[in-house]
């Protein structure tokens, strides 16, 4: 193939000018894109000091509320005394009141314990009435008469005498040494001695008299000291970790699983297999006798006091009752000033803007926004969301609604104008028919939106189960609470998504129920 002259290459060139002519922007405009992103992801970057936030997070703490989330945590603290130990364990532990635990060994022995007191102060003594005068008898006075003054008597002394220290001894049986299993790990403790081993590895720490705490050795990955003489922190992984303090070692074992969220400890049926729950109910005699086990079984379950189920569901019904009212209200109130809105069934001008400006007022203000407002002015509850969910969504499906109908079909419209119908007629027949799939299936769709909106506007006040959420997660040790919602939640928007989906394919005719 012989190559091209000068003179065909010019003629080419002349011949199709846009293609070897193009402008700068159509040559480089997708290098110039790609530029621009990255110049901006880097000024980003560099704004929100993005790389500092990575850097200075608490990655630790983030792990442990994940771990809630799925886990437990039984934290006893075993504390240090001359020649015995004494485990305690939390008021509201989830072992219950008299946790004994399998993995919490104790070697007991007997041993003197020394007990020493103050005594109590002597009480002083009123002096001495003497004369013929009867002390408080009508018609005496000792006003006039200084203490102890020609009475014979002496003044009484101010201030209490102190009172001598009272040394006893008993002989009690007592936890000497607890062997604790941490899973990945093994604790030993004894009096101001612990033992820390984990895998291969093991450590020694001492509390001295005067309130050091020291390793034998350089401390292992898997414990920290954050300042020398301080307490000795030992992680064990997922199991949890121990804290070694000058006068106690805390215990933070971790368990997989949500505890007591069937019944809590004080419920007669707490701490039962599924077998004997099932017989106590079903054939076994009552616990109450004024209540059926079933009754009193559904009773414990509905309030337990840990996960309080019966709130939470009441709380959810809320939000759901949130969700589906202020939805309907809104469609309600929508549908007729969307005809005031749209230019092709309205002609007025004024009607038009008036009622457009409105739509956006409305949707203009966020729904969180209103959720505040309402909450100062209705207090806290249902009818805060509510609100909040009229006026928003009132606004964005009179906007939809009017822009709906300003493209409808106006031959079906002047068909039945040309039948004669009166201007109402005319709306019903020729417009209604087109529009009314569309409307409804964005209502629709609104609801199932709005079931979880109404639970982030919950946490502000507005009721429902968004403010038991909150409150759950302001507490900072309840999250496997916000689990437990977060899934609910999850749950309901997927049913309400689902019935959703299923009607507005109905209404256009693809789906069937």
């Amino acid at each position: 193939m012989s190559a091209m002259t000068a003179e065909q290459i010019d003629d080419l060139v002349g011949r199709y000018p846009e293609v070897f002519n193009r402008p700068f922007l159509v040559r480089h405009g997708k290098s110039l894109a790609v530029a621009a992103v990255a110049v901006y992801l880097v000024f980003a970057w560099n704004l929100f000091a993005i790389g500092q936030v990575f850097q200075r997070g608490n990655w630790d703490i983030a792990g442990s509320y994940l771990a809630d989330w799925i886990s437990y945590e039984v934290r006893p603290d075993i504390a240090y005394q001359d020649g015995y130990l004494e485990v305690e364990f939390p008021r509201f532990s989830p072992l219950g009141n008299d946790p004994k635990p399998d993995w919490l060994v104790t070697e007991q022995a007997e041993v003197t314990v020394v007990t020493t007191t103050e005594a109590a102060a002597p009480a002083a003594q009123a002096p001495a009435a003497t004369g013929f005068l009867v002390p408080g008898a009508k018609g005496t006075s000792t006003g006039f008469m200084a203490p102890g003054a020609a009475t014979g008597g002496a003044a009484p002394q101010t201030g209490e005498a102190t009172g001598e220290s009272v040394t006893t001894s008993e002989r009690k049986v007592l936890p000497v040494r607890a062997d604790v299993d941490m899973g990945s790990g093994t604790v030993l403790v004894e009096p101001y001695r612990v033992t820390l081993t984990r895998g291969a590895e093991s450590l020694v720490v001492t509390a001295g008299s005067d309130g050091i705490v020291r390793a034998d050795r350089e401390l292992p990955e898997w414990a920290i000291q954050r300042r020398e003489g301080e307490k000795i922190v030992a992680f064990f992984g997922f199991d949890g970790r121990v804290e070694v303090e000058e006068d106690e070692v805390k215990i933070r074992q971790r368990f997989l699983g949500w505890e007591n969220f069937v019944f809590d400890p004080s419920s007669a049926f707490w701490n039962r297999s599924f077998g004997d729950v099932a017989e106590t109910i079903l054939w076994g005699e009552r616990i109450k006798p004024e209540q059926s086990n079933l009754s009193l079984a559904i009773d414990n379950f509905l309030n337990n006091a840990e996960w309080q189920h019966g709130d939470v569901y009441v709380k959810l019904g809320q939000t759901i009752v949130m969700a589906f009212v202020g939805t309907l209200f809104a469609t309600a109130i929508a549908f007729p000033l969307s005809f005031m809105a749209a230019r092709n069934i309205t002609p007025s001008f004024l009607t038009n803007q008036v009622t457009k400006r409105l739509f956006d007022f409305l949707r203009s203000v966020d729904m969180l926004i209103w959720a505040l407002f309402f909450t100062r002015a209705f207090g806290p509850g249902p009818l805060a969301g509510i609100s909040a969910i009229f006026f928003t969504d009132t606004g964005t499906l009179g906007k939809l609604y009017s822009e709906a109908l300003e493209n409808i079909d106006e031959k079906q419209r002047e068909g039945v104008r040309s039948l004669g119908a009166n201007p109402v007629l005319v709306q019903r027949f020729g417009v209604v028919p087109q529009v009314l799939p569309v409307f409804v299936s964005q209502s629709l769709y609104f609801w199932e939106s709005n079931t979880r909106s109404a639970t982030i506007i919950g946490a502000v006040g507005a009721g429902g189960i968004g403010l038991k959420l909150w409150e759950a997660m302001r507490t900072n040790a309840d999250w496997e609470n916000v689990a437990y919602m977060v899934l609910l939640i999850l749950l309901v928007v997927y049913v309400f998504d689902t019935i959703s989906s299923r009607l507005r394919g109905l209404l256009i005719g693809k789906g069937q129920m």
